[in-house]
C-alpha cells in the first residue's frame, strides 16, 4: 500500500510505556502509521485538530481532561476522526459514556494486537463508507430546492412515513408527532398524522384531544365500504392545522384492525395527504408488518446500546 494510503493513527494515553507498546504493534502493519501521540485529553483535542487522523485510540482515565470528554469535543469538531476506546474499566455505564460522546468501538483493557488491529481497520472501513455517501450525496444537496417540497412536487400520491422501535420509551410518538406538524408548517401541503399503535395509542393524549373524539375504531365492521369521504369523516382537524387519525380507544377494539385493514386505510390517505406520518408500536404482529411494507420511508429510533 502506498505511503499517502497509510491508515494514520493517534495514540492518546497518560502512560508513556502503553503509548510506546501500542505504536510498536501499529508498525508492524505495512498499511498503517502513527499520526502522534499525547499523554493527556487536551492535547489529543489539539493534535486532533492539527494533524486529521484516520483513527483515534483513546484512553478514559487521564488527567486534565478524561478521554470521554475529549471524545466528545473531538466528535464535534473533528467529526471524520472516528474514535476506538480503550479502559480497564469494562462496566456497562463506561460503554454507555463513551458511546453517546461518539466512540465507535471500546476495547478493555488488556486487549490482544488482533483485537486492536481489527478495531482500528473496522472503524476505519466504516469511515470511508460514510465519506463515500456523503459524496455521492453532494450533488444533489448542492441544488439550491427544499428537499420536502421536490420530494413531494415529484410524487403525485402522498408519502407514507413509517416510525418503528424496538422497545417502548424511546420517544417515538413524540418525534413522529412533531415531524407531523413540522411537515405541515414547512411545506404549507395537507399532512395526516395517523396513530398507528393500535393498542397503546397516546397520541391524543400527547396533542391535548377530546377523550370523545372519533377514532379508527368507528370503521371497525365498514372498512370494506370505506372510501375517502368517509374515512375523512373519522380524521380530527387539530389547531396545528393537521388532521390526526386517533388509535382505538381500548385494546380490545384494537384486535379487530387488521393488517388488511391498515393497509386500505393508508392507500386512501394517499389520495388526499402529501404526508402520511405513522406511528406503530413496538411489535412484529400483522397490523405493524402492513404498516411497514407500505410506507415509502421507514425512520427506526434506537438507543445507544452495547449488549
Amino acid at each position: 500500500m502506498a505511503e499517502a494510503e497509510k491508515i494514520r493513527i493517534l495514540i492518546v494515553d497518560d502512560i508513556a510505556d502503553t503509548r510506546d507498546n501500542l505504536a510498536k504493534l501499529i508498525g508492524f502493519e505495512p498499511d498503517m502509521e502513527v499520526a502522534g501521540t499525547a499523554d493527556g485529553g487536551q492535547a489529543a483535542v489539539n493534535l486532533a485538530k492539527k494533524e486529521r487522523p484516520h483513527v483515534i485510540l483513546m484512553d478514559i482515565n487521564m488527567p486534565d481532561m478524561d478521554g470521554i470528554t475529549a471524545t466528545e469535543i473531538i466528535s464535534n469538531t473533528v467529526p471524520e476522526s472516528p474514535i476506538i476506546m480503550m479502559s480497564v474499566q469494562g462496566e456497562q455505564d463506561y460503554l454507555r459514556r463513551s458511546m453517546l460522546a461518539g466512540a465507535r468501538e471500546f476495547l478493555v483493557k488488556p486487549f490482544s494486537a488482533d483485537e486492536l488491529i481489527n478495531a482500528i481497520r473496522h472503524v476505519h472501513e466504516l469511515e470511508k463508507v460514510k465519506r463515500a455517501r456523503y459524496a455521492a450525496a453532494a450533488p444533489a444537496a448542492a441544488a439550491p430546492v427544499n428537499p420536502l417540497a421536490a420530494v413531494a412536487g415529484a410524487r403525485q400520491t402522498g408519502q407514507i412515513i413509517t416510525f418503528f422501535s424496538p422497545k417502548g420509551g424511546v420517544g417515538r410518538t413524540t418525534i413522529a408527532t412533531n415531524l407531523a406538524v413540522a411537515l405541515h408548517q414547512l411545506t404549507q401541503k395537507p399532512v395526516v398524522l395517523v396513530d398507528g399503535s393500535l393498542p397503546f395509542g397516546d397520541i391524543a393524549v400527547i396533542l391535548n384531544m377530546s377523550p370523545k373524539a372519533k377514532t379508527i375504531a368507528d370503521l371497525i365492521g365498514s372498512f370494506e365500504n370505506t372510501d375517502s369521504d368517509v374515512l375523512e369523516s373519522v380524521l380530527v382537524s387539530h389547531s396545528t392545522g393537521i388532521k390526526v387519525l386517533l388509535a382505538p380507544p381500548t385494546p380490545e377494539s384494537a384486535e379487530l384492525i387488521t393488517g388488511a385493514n391498515m393497509k386500505h386505510v393508508l392507500e386512501l390517505l394517499r389520495e388526499r395527504y402529501a404526508y402520511i406520518v405513522v406511528d406503530t408500536w413496538p411489535s412484529f404482529q400483522e397490523q405493524v408488518i402492513t404498516m411497514l411494507d407500505v410506507a415509502d420511508v421507514i425512520l427506526t429510533l434506537m438507543t445507544l446500546e452495547i449488549t
